[in-house]
């Protein structure tokens, strides 16, 4: 994506370090701008056009929730979201419905955490812009307008679509693809396994879109981004004069999910006393907003994902045996991304032909050299992690667009080293059981190491030779022995 269509966001934040790492997480994503204060960033907002406001709650002079009363007087606009420890969570809940703050992001935060809420709350200003806009042409244009929100459900179908699931004839996701056809229509609840950057939520959506309930909305939460009263607030709403703070009636999530589908990302960091609020929920299907004086029914069919085994957390007494059984009345599990290699390379064409768009660049793919460091390469981060490696490769490449080959030595060191060494794992327990002798296996080796090198240097004899501590001629006998000439 061109810099300039990034959305924009500004960071407030005292501490220079503070806002160094809060730049270096979003740069990528967002036009970031940052202040040292309330004075700075009022001076940027008067010239910049901000999507988003991330401000650290302690400052010198004004507090990050008097901050934000200023700004949701000035540039309504805005998504204010705050950013603080534990410490200051009894100030923050006073205000955050005078100040309009639409999230509360816990110290010490995660980056990939961080960058998704981030990412949430430049996507709603963006609807909520194209809503007020569709709006305008509503008066005008109504049945247009339908057309245009009809080819919106449509397209939202498509793009969540099973299809989007990249997997290869003997994946191991066509038997989650079929339960998912055969479950989809069903209002049952579904609790969704997986370590993270699996694509948890991608499912709960394709599940959402594959049901009856697809015309309705789809709403997502993190239950471990948030406090709990906090959590509560934002699931169930709350009353005007709640608590100290709460000047207007909030609608919570699970009210305007009614009809449709809420997806609870991380449900076991939730603490016990939540749980309990929860079970009620799914077994009454009513919420109470706090506050409220009596409960209210909703309609809504709850997806869970966790990346923690609760049925050993439930043996452990770290949550509840009964709301386990709720959410689990169905479990998918997806696996990881090292259990899916043969998915690796579908997977990286469709991540590379989305960061083509994103950056604007054209390439004509990776290099078989390239295409086995990656299938080999063990992705502790799984599709997440996959997905930046690819981007980082496509940022780095060099040569006109349209005629560059992504290759081995554009990858990370640590993915190209990990990848060598789990390659050659397997080969050892290959030489290991070899009839030849010490000088035939000590052979094999050593065409590996010299093969690695010669990768990490992009096959320029000179630095390979010279890392070996080898002469050019030297290089050249052994690549001539060992059959190691790059093939054009």
């Amino acid at each position: 994506m061109n810099k300039s269509r990034l959305p924009t966001i500004l960071v407030i934040d005292d501490e220079v370090r503070s806002q160094e790492a809060l730049r270096r997480t979003l740069e990528e994503d967002f036009t970031v701008f940052t202040a040292g204060g309330a004075e700075d960033a009022q001076r940027i907002m008067e010239r910049e056009f901000v999507h988003v406001v991330l401000c650290d709650q302690r400052m010198p002079g004004v507090s990050g929730v008097e901050f934000l009363k200023q700004v949701r007087s000035q540039w309504p606009d805005a998504v204010r979201i705050i950013i603080s420890g534990y410490t200051d969570a009894e100030d923050i809940i006073a205000g955050i419905n005078e100040a309009g703050i639409w999230q509360y992001v816990l110290k010490p935060w995660q980056p990939d955490q961080l960058l998704l809420i981030l990412k949430s709350a430049a996507e709603m200003q963006r609807l909520q812009q194209e809503n007020q806009r569709l709006s305008l042409e509503l008066k005008t244009e109504a049945p247009t307008l339908k057309q245009r929100v009809d080819i919106k459900r449509n397209q939202a179908k498509a793009q969540f679509g099973l299809d989007r699931m990249a997997r290869s004839a003997d994946s191991p996701l066509n038997d989650i693809v079929k339960m998912i056809e055969r479950i989809a229509p069903y209002d049952v609840s579904v609790l969704i396994t997986g370590e993270s950057g699996t694509g948890k939520e991608l499912l709960a959506r394709a599940l959402h879109y594959r049901s009856d309930r697809a015309d309705k909305a789809f709403v997502v939460e993190n239950c471990g981004a948030l406090p709990d009263q906090l959590l509560e607030a934002e699931l169930f709403g709350h009353k005007r004069g709640a608590f100290t703070g709460a000047y207007e009636d909030r609608i919570g999530l699970f009210q305007q999910s009614d009809g449709g589908t809420i997806f609870l990302d991380e449900v076991g960091e939730t603490s016990a006393a939540f749980q309990v609020k929860l079970l009620r929920v799914l077994q009454e299907g009513e919420i109470r907003p706090v506050g409220a004086p009596r409960p209210l029914s909703v309609d809504v069919r709850v997806l869970a994902a966790t990346n923690r085994d609760l049925e050993e957390e439930v043996r452990a007494g770290r949550f509840r045996e009964d709301l386990y059984y709720r959410l689990a009345t169905l479990t998918l599990h997806l696996p990881a991304l090292r259990e899916r290699a043969a998915d690796i390379p579908l997977i990286a064409a469709g991540i590379l032909e989305r960061g083509m768009k994103q950056l604007n660049r054209r390439v004509k793919g990776f290099t078989k050299e390239a295409m086995n460091c990656l299938s080999a390469y063990r992705w502790p981060g799984n599709v997440r992690e996959l997905q930046n490696e690819i981007l980082r490769m496509l940022t780095l490449a060099e040569g006109k667009d349209g005629s560059i080959w992504l290759g081995a030595e554009l990858l990370s060191p640590r993915v190209l080293r990990a990848a060598v060494e789990e390659h050659e794992e397997v080969e050892l327990g290959f030489l290991a059981g070899l009839d030849g002798g010490l000088k035939e296996r000590m052979e094999q080796l050593e065409a590996r190491v010299v093969k690695e090198a010669l990768i990490r240097h992009r096959w320029n004899k000179t630095r390979a030779a010279n890392e070996l501590g080898l002469s050019r001629v030297g290089l050249r006998s052994k690549l001539s022995r060992y059959g190691l000439e790059k093939a054009e």
